[in-house]
């Protein structure tokens, strides 16, 4: 008897150790298992997203236009602020200024030539934190067949529980809110329309807003 219980308390002690690792538990002359967590999925809520943009008009005044259509999706850890795999799809077609001429021009392969590149794409794979809520993110932006740096300065404002939504099983949402701003020059796409004659500004500004459901 005393034998077998000498050999129980053996394998005990033997086995503290993995089950502490295991657990995540610190014993003394033993350092915690550190288990890193994966960024969690995030998908934008096309209702609540918006891609505007502002280009100069003749010097007068600015005009200003959004896309109606897009979706995307990216992986965010909150603690430590990793973003991954985000990409962001905007339907070219849903352009819109409030002006049906001037969108059915925007369409045509003057600008956007919506038939032959119905999709602008923008992906990045991480984040440069610049602050509690604010990052630098340096992506690519694919449009009208050509790929070129695209940089966003995002802040992130806010992720909650949402105040309402969900069914009564799955309850509300969690939900994350971001806005960003960022500039390209059109005609490193070949989008050379009225540059020369300064009708219709190079530079375009993007403004993003949108809402995130965390997966």
């Amino acid at each position: 008897m005393k034998r077998t219980h000498s050999m129980l308390r053996y394998r005990l002690r033997g086995s503290l150790p993995a089950l502490a690792c295991i657990l995540g538990i610190a014993l003394p002359g033993l350092a915690p298992l550190s288990i890193q967590a994966e960024p969690a999925r995030y998908e934008i809520d096309p209702e609540h997203l918006t891609i505007g943009f502002l280009v100069d008009h003749i010097g007068y005044a600015r005009t200003l236009g959004m896309f109606r259509k897009a979706e995307g999706a990216f992986g965010f850890d909150e603690e430590t602020g990793e973003l991954t795999n985000l990409k962001v799809v905007v339907d070219t077609a849903s352009v819109f200024s409030n002006h049906k001429k001037r969108d059915e021009h925007l369409r045509s392969a003057d600008f956007l030539n919506s038939k032959e590149f119905p999709e602008m794409v923008f992906t990045a794979q991480s984040a440069r934190r610049t602050g509690e809520t604010t990052f630098v993110i340096s992506g690519q932006l694919e449009l009208l067949g050509k790929t070129r740096p695209l940089t966003l300065e995002a802040t992130w404002n806010k992720s909650a529980e949402y105040p309402f939504g969900g069914g009564l099983l799955e309850g509300k949402p969690y939900v994350m809110g971001v806005s960003a701003q960022g500039r390209i020059l059109r005609s490193e796409f070949g989008m050379s329309y009225a540059v020369d004659n300064g009708w219709v500004g190079d530079e375009v500004e993007l403004i993003i807003e949108f809402e995130a459901r965390r997966q």
